[in-house]
């Protein structure tokens, strides 16, 4: 398959590249700067200009890719601290989080969809958070919104292209170990946060299971919090 990460220089994005193109897959990368392991297949893209980072994408998309992995997700800086005060947040900071994990995904969908919509099987993969869910029990205005949106994005691409047999599935994940790559085994990541984050490993499994869905069915979307998560 030919799959493109929006999202992929670090954490989660960067083990999902090594992963999917350790099974084979072409996978190019997008982000704001070049990762030093990054092979050919990158663009790079700051969606916090989201019109031009749509563009710049689509325009060094010159064949369609199979699936597109929407991994990225801005927070407020102090989000998940005592320290968040919605009302101190600046301007400037919200419009930019909101054109990253928002705005630009809108407008990059409307670019690759149409020559995505051509392939044998077509898949989306949102990368969504806990934190959009209802009563998440998380006070991150602008964060918590736009990732609640993306259950709204999913649901209109899905209708508008039915008869594409579009998959569009929305990953909610709680708190991830982004400490422990790939390369640390997964019993020792898990082990990390004693059962309050969830290792890389188990999401890119979930990930692989979605890839390797006949074109027949699809999963519309995944709950998918830390064991010991006390808001589930």
């Amino acid at each position: 398959m030919r799959i493109l990460i929006v999202g992929a220089s670090t954490g989660l994005g960067r083990a999902l590249v090594r992963a999917l193109s350790a099974d084979g897959h072409e996978v190019t990368g997008v982000s704001r700067t070049r990762p030093p392991s990054f092979g050919d297949h990158w663009i790079e893209a700051d969606f916090t200009r989201p019109a031009t980072a749509a563009q710049r994408v689509a325009d060094a998309s010159a064949v369609p890719y199979d699936v597109i992995v929407w991994n990225l997700g801005v927070w407020e800086p102090t989000a998940f601290s005592p320290d968040y005060r919605f009302d101190a947040q600046p301007d400037d900071l919200t419009e930019d989080l909101i054109a990253a994990n928002l705005t630009g995904l809108v407008l990059a969908l409307r670019r690759l969809v149409p020559d995505l919509v051509r392939t044998a099987a077509p898949r989306i993969i949102l990368t969504g958070s806990t934190s959009g869910l209802p009563r998440s029990g998380r006070p991150e205005v602008a964060f918590g919104a736009t990732k609640a949106a993306l259950n709204g994005v999913a649901d209109a691409l899905r209708e508008h292209y039915r008869a594409e047999r579009l998959s569009v599935t929305t990953l909610q994940l709680g708190d991830l170990n982004t400490e422990d790559d790939l390369d640390v085994p997964r019993a020792a990541a898990a082990a990390r946060g004693d059962g309050a984050l969830i290792p890389l490993h188990d999401v890119v499994d979930i990930v692989r299971t979605i890839l390797g869905l006949s074109g027949a069915s699809f999963v519309r979307e995944i709950v998918m919090p830390a064991i010991l998560d006390e808001r589930f």
